[in-house]
Parts: C-alpha cells; sequence; structure tokens
C-alpha cells in the first residue's frame, strides 16, 4: 500500500508501518493507528504557536498524537514525536469531545501541534470539520511537508498555520530532519493562495541553519514569492536531543538574521527563545509604532482599531479578531 499523504510516498507492507510510525496496512488500507489518541493536551497562549498576528491575547486547545513524518535532530518532543502510538500513554479522544473541550475551555481555536499533525492527518481533518462548523478556529503548526491534495482538503477548514521552514538548504533538510525543501516551500504557497492566515518560523541552529548568506537567500525567495507581510519567526536553538553538544545559539546571530528579513522586504521579523529582548513587538509598518506590545507570550497593550494603526490608520495584515 502506497502512502499519499506526504511527501515520503512510503510503500507499507501489510501489518507495517510507514515512516511516521502512525500509518499502517491493514488489508491493503491505509490506517491511522494515531485516531482518538492523545499523547498531549494542553491550553496554550495563541503566541506560542508562535502566532503573533492571529486573536492576540487569546487561548488555544493544543492537541497532539505520537508521530512525524521528519526526523529532525534537534526536535524539543521527540518523545512522542519519534515513537508510536502504540508505545505512548494516550487519551482516547474523539473529534467531537475534542470540539466540545475546546469550547468548555473556553479556547478560541484548536491547535493542532506538539508532534506532526499529517501523521495524524484524518483525526485533524475530521475535528477541523466540526470544530469549523461550531465557531471554533483551527491552527496548524508543522513542518508543511505534506502533499498538495490533502493540503488543499485541509486548507478549507484551517484559519492559520505556522510552517517550520528548518533550512533554506535541501542538503541540510536531508541530514538533519531526513525530509527535503521544496515540498515545504511548495505548502507555504498553497496555504497564502488559500487564504490561511501564515506566519513562518525558522529556528537558528548553529553550524546547521546559521548561515547568514543562506538566511539571505530564503528572505530574499520569501519577499519575491508575496510573503512580505507573513510574520517570520527567528527561534534561538537550545541543545536537544541528537545536538547536545551544540552551544546555543547567540543572539547577535538572531539580531544579524532579522535585520537581514528586514533589508529583504520582509515587514514583521521576530526573534523567538531570547526573554527581554525587543524584538517581539508587532510594529505598525508605515509609522513605526508599536501596535501590540508584548513580553513572553503575555499581551500589554494593542493599538488596533479594525486591523488598522491606531496612530496613523495603516493596515496591518492579520487576523485580529
Amino acid at each position: 500500500m502506497i502512502c499519499d499523504v506526504c511527501p515520503r510516498r512510503c510503500s507499507i507492507a501489510e501489518g507495517k508501518r510507514g515512516f511516521c510510525k502512525a500509518r499502517g496496512n491493514r488489508d491493503g488500507r491505509n490506517i491511522s493507528l494515531s485516531y482518538g489518541k492523545l499523547t498531549s493536551i494542553a491550553l496554550d497562549p495563541i503566541e506560542k504557536k508562535p502566532l503573533y498576528h492571529f486573536l492576540p491575547g487569546s487561548q488555544a486547545f493544543s492537541i497532539a498524537t505520537a508521530g512525524c513524518n521528519f526526523a529532525c535532530m534537534n526536535c524539543q518532543n521527540w518523545e512522542i514525536s519519534q515513537t508510536s502510538p502504540r508505545k505512548t500513554r494516550n487519551i482516547v479522544l474523539f473529534p467531537e469531545q475534542v470540539v466540545e473541550q475546546c469550547l468548555l475551555s473556553g479556547s478560541k481555536a484548536i491547535a493542532y501541534t506538539y508532534s506532526e499533525p499529517t501523521s495524524f492527518y484524518e483525526y485533524m481533518f475530521d475535528t477541523a470539520v466540526i470544530a469549523h462548523r461550531r465557531g471554533v478556529r483551527n491552527v496548524l503548526v508543522s513542518n508543511g511537508y505534506i502533499n498538495d491534495k490533502p493540503l488543499r482538503t485541509l486548507a478549507s477548514y484551517l484559519d492559520a498555520a505556522n510552517i517550520d521552514l528548518k533550512s533554506f538548504s535541501n542538503d541540510i533538510y536531508l541530514k538533519l530532519s531526513a525530509g527535503t525543501l521544496q515540498p515545504v516551500l511548495n505548502t507555504l504557497k498553497t496555504l497564502n493562495e488559500m487564504g490561511v492566515w501564515l506566519e513562518i518560523t525558522n529556528l537558528v541552529v548553529p553550524s546547521w541553519t546559521d548561515d547568514l548568506d543562506m538566511i539571505g537567500r530564503m528572505c530574499g525567495w520569501l519577499a519575491e514569492n508575496g510573503f512580505t507581510e507573513n510574520p517570520l519567526h527567528f527561534s534561538r536553538f537550545f541543545p536537544l536531543y541528537k545536538l547536545t553538544q551544540l552551544p546555543q545559539t547567540p543572539v547577535s546571530t538572531l539580531i544579524k538574521a532579522r535585520d537581514i528579513a528586514l533589508k529583504a522586504g520582509l515587514k514583521h521579523v521576530y526573534i523567538g527563545n531570547v526573554p527581554g529582548l525587543d524584538a517581539s513587538n508587532t510594529l505598525c509598518p508605515s509609522c513605526g509604532r508599536v501596535v501590540v506590545e508584548r513580553k513572553g507570550f503575555s499581551i500589554y497593550s494593542i493599538n488596533l482599531k479594525n486591523g488598522k494603526c491606531a496612530n496613523c490608520g495603516s493596515r496591518v495584515k492579520g487576523v485580529w479578531e
């Protein structure tokens, strides 16, 4: 059986599992082994996804199952991403129950996050359809490694996404994450085309993804392909999983990366995982005033009226209400 959910197109023998460990072949059918089996449930600030231009200050009902179609050496959730749902302690919740629990929690959105949502695609899709019908927003936090047809089917029910653009080098993608670059770039284009609010994260890993020339090429591609108003989050690396021998990302490198992105024409560039650094506020791209003031994941003030800067009246792209 050939799995056509992601670009790996795993050929799965009867009774065996695919690369993500969450899909199997049963009687020639592509079976989701993680359907309804949650390893993680949490109430998170939407800023933690990170989404800075989507319902700031709101709460996301965040869920995940075991499994991932990447094998990132720096994975921060490897205990659930790099294993099978058969080996994790799971909470059984079916799509209707997820939406009901989200509503009871007062959350405005369900975030499919922590591991890789593509690996629990059917569960995510069924939940998203019910959530959409009941007025709950759907947020995808993903590596973007998904085929076009399932992505377009899902995107009809998505309100926002944060895609982890891990590198702008196919060679580094292969070595660091066991994936490839082009499908992720295709995902970015498709989400933008379909009107899903999109933000992008780039984890700057010393000796892997911290080459400033490569970061410049990445930012140039984003600017040339219509992403100038989509937030880009440069995130600081901390030693984890198989890269514990590496140092933390120097703050100076993150500042240089942000400067490169701004010079390339990207209007909203943030730095994450660096407490106290003044690079998390949202600025009006016209007058430069602070329109959303943040400290960590907390919102201190919002100076927007109907999505426009309260000072000069210029529109700031995002989903604010």
